[in-house]
């Protein structure tokens, strides 16, 4: 039976906790017997990192009420992480250790969206980010993109209640080039019978947020690229004395960009700048929600090995860096580096942090099981990559009806499309009673809406371009889900995403079209037409859009340099609360419709 706390999974601390969680004693410190800090002019530096948090303190998902669970039976939360924590503390004590976390701090959960929006921090109050975080005492954490989804004055509060400070080199004064956050912190260690150990730590987020929170950020901030800022900061470092740069980056490993060459600055730069600056020994990675447990990336100028590692997101994973040193100069140098990740789900949840952030989620539970509506049949998202659904049809009604509803003068009379992407496949509604956590699982990201104003021919290149997430097959079938979607390009070398799938729909009448996808990328759109005729390429309407995708994200084409006819700046998860609050009932049969669908060579394929 479910509670709205989440239940123990085990109860293993200390050592035994280490043990299940997976972790290797280190080989390098267990040579000879001794670890390195026994040894006469040797010394060992553990760097423990978190990154992708996303406000997840307790291993709860919210949209299910119910203890979090994946295939992999994965636990999430900062509250079992910090349990591992302790244990490394306790394992490592009286040895140099550092506390980082690479950002996507505040958002992602409905408990971090409550404290941002329903009832925010800016209005009083404390972030239970803050409250756990504080209590593990983190000694830096780097800015996530995400950070800056809830307006830089909710992130200055957020700041302002941190013990540590958030850090970003390359997030800087437009008018200056300076950082607004502090770029760096120097952590002293003492060394009884050598020199103390000066360690700089290197904060660099992501230049995506030029583009992905344009609204909150355009005027104030701009995020040069990861490699020209370390370029300056590492010699910096190296100058006041610092023995050992660690840089803690919100940036993938592999070397890609969602946004395309919409900006001069790759997305996933942790790589390149361990290969282009000197004399940086590891990186944090956070941003690309995966587990690296341990990479090596050799230096073009140095030669020297440098140790990469991302521990997965949510609190599944912690990193555990060791640099072992020597005396070098009158210094310190690394001698040997080995990392590893450990798994949170064998382990029980700290309870400090649990009593302090207990309230908080108490609260959100309450707030997202309230009953808003109900709905007159069972909605699924589960087949929304490969079918027009319902639920993704209430999407593009809600947004479309918006719009339509704030448009002036001339553009009054354009018709209204609106765009939508499968953005959970577990979200539903259920044939009853509508809560808010059934919405909100169904809108997970903290988008508002726009309208922009574009021609027949956008529309088609628009459809065009979000059908490269399919993978070309040929024959009518039957395929699974995943021999079909997700196709790999060179902007998302991993597969491309469900978010960057859009489906477009009509509100006073149905634009429909056919996905041929044996044919190549660019011609896969077939029969576009809008109220049963073909769309004319100087044919004009108003789309719905969300802001994400009108300042860049994703890359499509047209709707950035568009013209906007519609912003008021309304978070499309509270419009969709708000609609089904004000009309309490979801009736599918007056807004969902077949409008597209997937076909190989003009015929219909079967995906199972």
């Amino acid at each position: 039976m479910s509670t709205a706390t989440p239940s123990r999974r085990g109860v293993l601390t200390g050592a035994a906790a280490l043990t299940a969680a997976g972790y290797v004693a280190d080989p390098a410190a267990a040579e000879g017997g001794h670890h390195d800090r026994h040894r006469s002019g040797h010394l060992r530096l553990t760097v423990l990192g978190t990154t992708d948090l996303h406000g997840n303190v307790f291993n709860w998902d919210y949209y299910k009420n119910a203890e979090y669970d994946d295939a992999a039976h994965n636990d999430i939360g900062i509250a079992k992480v910090q349990t591992l924590i302790k244990a490394m503390r306790a394992e490592r004590k009286g040895e140099p250790l550092l506390m980082l976390d690479a950002g996507d701090i505040i958002q992602g959960t409905p408990l971090a969206y409550y404290f941002a929006k329903v009832k925010p921090i800016t209005d009083g109050g404390k972030h239970p980010m803050a409250n756990a975080m504080n209590l593990i005492g983190y000694d830096a954490a780097t800015l996530g993109n995400h950070e800056f989804n809830y307006g830089i004055p909710l992130l200055r509060t957020f700041e302002s209640q941190l013990d540590f400070p958030l850090l970003g080199a390359n997030a800087v004064d437009p008018a200056t080039g300076m950082p607004v956050f502090p770029p760096y912190i120097i952590k002293k260690f003492r060394v009884p019978h050598g020199p103390h150990l000066k360690v700089g730590v290197l904060g660099l987020t992501n230049p995506g947020i030029a583009i992905w929170d344009k609204a909150n950020v355009s005027g104030r901030m701009e995020f040069p690229g990861l490699v020209e800022q370390a370029e300056k900061w590492v010699p910096r470092l190296k100058k006041k004395g610092c023995d050992l740069v660690i840089v803690s980056a919100h940036s993938g490993a592999d070397t890609s960009s969602s946004y395309g060459d919409a900006l001069p600055y790759p997305e996933n730069a942790s790589s390149l700048v361990a290969e282009r600056v000197p004399h940086i020994d590891a990186i944090l990675v956070g941003h690309a929600h995966v587990d690296i447990p341990e990479r090596f990336v050799a230096n073009q100028k140095t030669g020297q090995g440098v140790l990469l590692c991302e521990p997965d997101y949510w609190g599944m994973r912690l990193a555990v860096m060791d640099l072992h040193l020597e005396r070098h100069r009158g210094g310190w140098r690394v001698l040997r580096a080995h990392s590893q990740t450990l798994n949170s789900n064998t382990v029980d949840m700290d309870h400090q942090v649990e009593r302090a952030v207990r309230k908080q989620h108490h609260e959100v539970i309450g707030y997202v099981n309230s009953v808003i509506g109900s709905s007159t049949q069972e909605m699924l998202a589960a087949r929304a990559p490969v079918e027009d659904v319902p639920i993704i049809d209430f999407i593009n009604y809600v947004q479309a009806d918006a719009v339509k509803q704030g448009l002036t003068g001339p553009d009054a009379s354009l018709p209204v499309l609106s765009i939508a992407a499968p953005f959970n496949r577990q979200a539903s509604f259920p044939s009853g009673q509508v809560t808010v956590r059934d919405v909100a699982g169904l809108y997970i990201y903290d988008n508002t809406l726009l309208g922009v104003k574009v021609t027949g021919q956008q529309v088609q290149d628009y459809l065009e371009y979000s059908m490269q997430y399919f993978q070309q097959v040929s024959g009518t079938g039957p395929f699974t889900m995943d021999q079909v979607t997700n196709a790999v390009t060179p902007n998302a070398p991993n597969g491309t995403p469900d978010y960057n799938f859009d489906s477009i729909a009509g509100l006073d009448a149905r634009l429909t079209y056919d996905v041929d996808i044996a044919q190549a990328v660019g011609s896969r759109v077939k029969n576009l037409a809008y109220d049963g005729a073909p769309v004319a390429p100087d044919a004009q309407f108003a789309l719905a859009v969300n802001n994400y995708r009108q300042s860049g994200g994703g890359g499509f084409p047209a709707v950035s340099t568009a013209p906007v006819v519609y912003n008021r700046q309304i978070d499309i998860r509270q419009l969709l609360i708000d609609w089904v609050t004000a009309h309490q009932t979801i009736d599918p049969s007056q807004f969902a419709s077949v409008d597209w669908r997937l076909v190989s060579n003009g015929m219909p394929i079967t995906v199972t």
